[in-house]
C-alpha cells in the first residue's frame, strides 16, 4: 500500500506464524496521533493528559492488531498466507496472499476478528469483576472514563463496528459467503457490494450533519466496496483464461554470452522491454527494462547481459489459469514472466498484454450487450406480413 512504511516483522518462529508476517504502518495513522496529541493538549493543558489521551489510543489499535491477527491465523488453518497487516486510521487491514474459494472458508476468516475483540472484551470483564472495580456505564464513554472499562467498550464497539454488512468490514465479508454459499462467488459479491454502498450512503448522509469521521468512513466504505467488486470481476475474467490464449508467441530472447548492446538493439528495435535470457538448459534469467538501463549506467555498452538481469523470476505454464499468472506477477513486482512447457519457453506474459487482453474483453462485452438490445427491440415477423 502506498504511503506506508514497515515497521516490524512478526515472526513466530514454528507454528502458525512461522513465515512471519510483515506490519506496517500508513502516514495517516501517524497524523491521526499528531492530531489527537494536539486535541489532548489544546484539552488538558498538561503532558499527563495527552500520554493518557494517546497512550488509550495506542491501546485500542493494539486490540485492532490482534483482531487483525485473529484474520491471519484463521486463514493459516485453511494454508492461505498473508502479506502484511497495515495500520490505518480506522483501523487495521491484512492483505491475505489470495481470497478462499470456498464461502465456509471465508466466512471463518472474517468471523476470527471480531470473535477477538470479544474474547478481549470478556477477559476485561472478568478481571473488572474480580477487581470489583465496576463502574456504572453511564458513566463511561470512549473519551472519559475509568481506562479498562473504556477498553471494554471500544472492543464492545468493534465487534459491533466490523459486522456491518459493508466492504471492507467483516460482516459484508460473511455475508458474501453466505450469498456465494448459495448464488456463486461473483453474484454474491455484487449483492454483498450492493448492501455495502447503501450503507455508506446512509452513514455519509448521517456524517454530513453530524460527524465528519462517520462521512469520512461513509467514504471510505463506499471505495472499498467498489474495489471489491472490481478485483472479484477481475478475478472471474482471468480464472477462466489459460495463459496460452493471452501469452505473447512473437518475442525475442537473449543468449547468456550477449553483450548490453544487443539488449538495447533489441529494445530500440521493438516494443519488448522485457527479455529472457536463455542458454542449453533453457531459461536462466530475465532482463528488464528497468535492470538493462541500471546496467548501462554501471557497466556500458559492453558487458554480458548476465549483470543486468535477475535469476530469480516467476515462471508459468501454458496450461493454467491466467488469474494465478497474473497474480504472480504482482507478487514478484514483475512486468513479464515467461511461459514454459517441457523446459521450453514458448511464450511470454506481461502486465501490458494482460491489460489488452482485458480492454477487449470488455469492448466485446459491451458489443454483444448492444447486439443484444438490438435484437430484442427488432420487430417480429409472422407468417402472411
Amino acid at each position: 500500500m502506498k504511503w506506508s512504511w514497515k515497521i516490524a516483522r512478526i515472526d513466530g518462529g514454528v507454528g502458525r506464524l512461522k513465515d512471519g508476517v510483515e506490519l506496517r504502518i500508513h502516514l495517516t495513522f501517524l497524523v491521526l496521533i499528531a492530531w489527537l496529541a494536539v486535541s489532548y493538549w489544546i484539552t488538558g493543558r498538561s503532558l499527563h493528559s495527552v500520554i493518557a489521551g494517546v497512550g488509550f489510543i495506542l491501546a485500542l489499535f493494539a486490540c485492532v492488531l490482534l483482531h487483525e491477527f485473529g484474520h491471519v491465523l484463521a486463514a493459516r488453518q485453511f494454508g492461505i498466507r498473508t502479506r502484511d497487516i497495515t495500520l490505518l486510521p480506522i483501523g487495521g487491514l491484512a492483505r491475505l496472499e489470495r481470497m478462499p474459494e470456498v464461502p465456509s472458508h471465508e466466512a471463518w476468516i472474517a468471523a476470527a476478528g471480531p470473535a477477538v475483540n470479544l474474547a478481549i472484551a470478556a477477559v476485561l470483564d472478568s478481571w473488572l469483576m474480580f477487581m470489583n472495580t465496576w463502574q456504572p456505564f453511564s458513566q463511561v464513554h470512549l473519551t472519559t472514563g475509568p481506562w479498562l472499562e473504556r477498553l471494554l467498550v471500544a472492543n464492545v464497539t468493534l465487534v459491533i463496528f466490523n459486522l456491518i454488512p459493508a466492504f471492507p468490514m467483516d460482516g459484508d465479508r460473511i455475508l458474501r459467503a453466505l450469498l456465494s454459499s448459495r448464488m456463486g462467488h461473483t453474484r454474491g459479491t455484487e449483492v454483498a457490494v450492493s448492501v455495502g454502498q447503501v450503507f455508506a450512503f446512509v452513514m455519509g448522509l448521517i456524517g454530513l450533519f453530524l460527524s465528519p469521521m462517520l462521512l469520512l468512513i461513509g467514504l471510505f466504505v463506499w471505495i472499498g466496496a467498489a474495489q471489491e467488486a472490481n478485483a472479484v470481476h477481475l478475478r472471474a475474467a482471468l480464472s477462466d483464461t489459460p495463459a496460452r490464449a493471452v501469452m505473447l508467441t512473437d518475442f525475442a530472447t537473449l543468449e547468456a554470452g550477449d553483450r548490453l548492446s544487443e539488449a538495447v538493439r533489441l529494445t530500440l528495435n521493438g516494443s519488448q522491454r522485457d527479455f529472457p535470457v536463455v542458454d542449453t538448459v533453457g531459461v536462466i534469467g530475465m532482463v528488464s527494462g528497468s535492470g538493462l538501463l541500471g546496467a548501462l549506467a554501471a557497466h556500458g555498452l559492453d558487458q554480458p547481459v548476465t549483470v543486468a538481469m535477475r535469476t530469480e523470476f516467476p515462471v508459468a505454464e501454458s496450461s493454467e489459469p491466467l488469474e494465478s499468472v497474473f497474480r504472480r506477477l504482482q507478487d514478484h513486482g514483475a512486468d513479464a514472466i515467461p511461459v514454459i512447457d517441457n523446459g521450453l519457453i514458448v511464450g511470454l506474459i506481461t502486465m501490458e498484454n494482460v491489460q489488452e487482453y482485458l480492454l477487449i474483453r470488455a469492448t466485446l462485452k459491451v458489443y454483444n450487450g448492444r447486439t443484444a438490445e438490438i435484437r430484442r427491440g427488432m420487430p417480429v415477423r409472422v407468417a402472411g406480413d
